[in-house]
């Protein structure tokens, strides 16, 4: 298994820190408001990178954070007239419906950056004391602390780009407190309006760099395996865990670096200034959850990737075939005859092969779709030639298997087999009324299921039923 390492510039093969488990977090949202399509390609990508490693045999601890104090979330308690807290619980329960409809499961553990303050000030006190940090006196006893950015040799190490550049390209707090215009901020001291934490530097916050060094050091340790998130995050935010982190435990802090590439709308970049910004919400209400996953997995990771209205219905179209023939291989297994499995079984591993080839080279989900579509392929093939159920129930097993694993389908429960007892029961009503020519009651039943999301569809070898919901 190989992944492109952004701090190697290569794929790099990948052997954890401890043989047989994964440490691996991503940086998760700051909780002022619903999340949108470039957010979502983050959280889908790496939910199932984790899904992924887990299928290969992986222990996987996965932390994702939630950045509940910041700028954006006091500004918009302050013009609702609540409380920061009262946002930032309002839209982690909002990320959390977003989340478990586009099928992304909750990670081990989903620290919060306001429960982690006292390792944030362990942190920044370690810094102050080993050389690599300063405070600024900000007055009423209250101090700024700043990163030495140039105390650690090694900055600009993930970005690949030298401090001339970094410097012209940083997004940096503008104060004229610091030694040099690189050193960011650990520690902000506290102004009027805003939540604090009492610290040896008198009232204040963290900054937004630090949040993550302190939840890996708490979670995870001192060096972990995988760390993901947006290409955009790449510098200054993790460019600065590296170094504040380093230089604190004298460590390496990640050994494979992971990084998903932009959305585009319409071709142009995703922005709120130019009016082509949506959140999942929005567009879940327009295309569904489902189909905004397969969107994203459909294309390779690190590549640039364009949302519009013909892509997502081209999604939804191949994620329908999909559907479609696992539910129609369902179907044909009711009335198929056994026999033999004849070349069934090594074409469908071959295709099982071919995922896991493509899912092995940094994690190309797009080919993986793709070996999804030639197992698709078969299972029509199957039903039209009327192949024996030991070949149709191999290839459903193994088609099943795959779309689990990338999120397709829906996981399963005691509710779910309740529902689909009810919809065959009432087939068993609806053919019994038709056999007794009680059209208007059957007619009756086949609206009742319309308005659950259950679509029926009289064929030649019965009714079959798919769901739409």
């Amino acid at each position: 298994m190989r992944f492109y390492n952004t701090l190697t510039k290569r794929k790099d093969e990948f052997v954890p820190l401890e043989e047989g488990k994964v440490r691996m977090y991503a940086c998760g949202p700051t909780v002022y408001d619903f999340f949108h399509i470039g957010n979502a390609r983050c959280f889908i990508v790496f939910d199932m990178l984790r899904r992924y490693l887990e299928y290969r045999g992986y222990e996987v601890k996965f932390v994702q954070n939630f950045t509940d104090v910041d700028d954006k979330i006091i500004k918009r308690a302050n013009a609702e007239g609540v409380t920061q807290r009262d946002i930032a619980e309002r839209y982690i329960a909002e990320y959390f419906t977003d989340a478990k409809g586009l099928g992304i499961r909750p990670a081990t553990v989903h620290p919060r950056a306001t429960e982690n303050i006292d390792e944030m000030i362990k942190i920044v006190s370690t810094l102050i004391d080993n050389g690599h940090a300063y405070a600024v006196d900000m007055g009423e006893g209250n101090s700024d602390v700043y990163f030495r950015t140039l105390s650690f040799k090694e900055y600009g190490k993930l970005s690949h780009m030298p401090i001339d550049e970094l410097e012209k390209g940083a997004r940096i707090d503008v104060s004229e407190h610091k030694e040099d215009a690189l050193d960011f901020a650990l520690w902000k001291a506290a102004k009027p309006g805003e939540p604090y934490w009492e610290s040896p530097w008198g009232k204040g916050r963290p900054g937004w760099h630090i949040e993550c060094s302190a939840m890996v050091l708490r979670y995870l340790g001192e060096s972990i395996d995988i760390h993901c998130g947006g290409q955009d995050l790449t510098f200054p935010h993790h460019e600065n865990e590296i170094a504040q982190s380093e230089c604190c435990t004298g460590k390496p802090f990640a050994r494979y670096w992971l990084h998903n590439g932009y959305i585009n709308v319409d071709n142009t970049k995703m922005s709120k200034s130019l009016g082509n910004f949506f959140t999942v919400r929005d567009a879940a209400a327009k295309y569904g959850y489902p189909v905004i996953r397969f969107f994203i997995l459909s294309a390779h990771y690190r590549s640039p990737i364009n949302f519009s209205a013909d892509i997502l219905a081209q999604s939804k179209n191949a994620l329908e075939r999909i559907i479609n023939c696992i539910n129609n291989l369902e179907f044909y297994l009711k009335t198929a005859a056994p026999g033999e499995i004849g070349d069934a079984k090594a074409k469908a591993d071959k295709h099982k092969a071919d995922f896991i080839e493509a899912m092995d080279d940094d994690f190309n989900t797009a080919d993986g779709i793709a070996a999804i579509f030639e197992l698709v392929r078969d299972a029509n093939e199957l039903i039209a030639s009327n192949a024996s159920s030991d070949a149709a129930k191999y290839t459903l097993d193994m088609l099943t298997e795959l779309c689990s694993l990338m999120g397709f389908l829906p996981e399963k429960s005691g509710a779910d087999d309740e529902f689909t007892a009810m919809i065959e029961a009432k087939i068993a009503e609806r053919a019994a009324a038709k056999k007794a020519k009680n059209y208007a009651e059957a007619d009756k039943i086949r609206a009742e299921l319309l308005e659950k999301g259950v679509v029926l569809e009289d064929t030649p070898k019965g009714t079959k039923y798919r769901i739409e919901r």
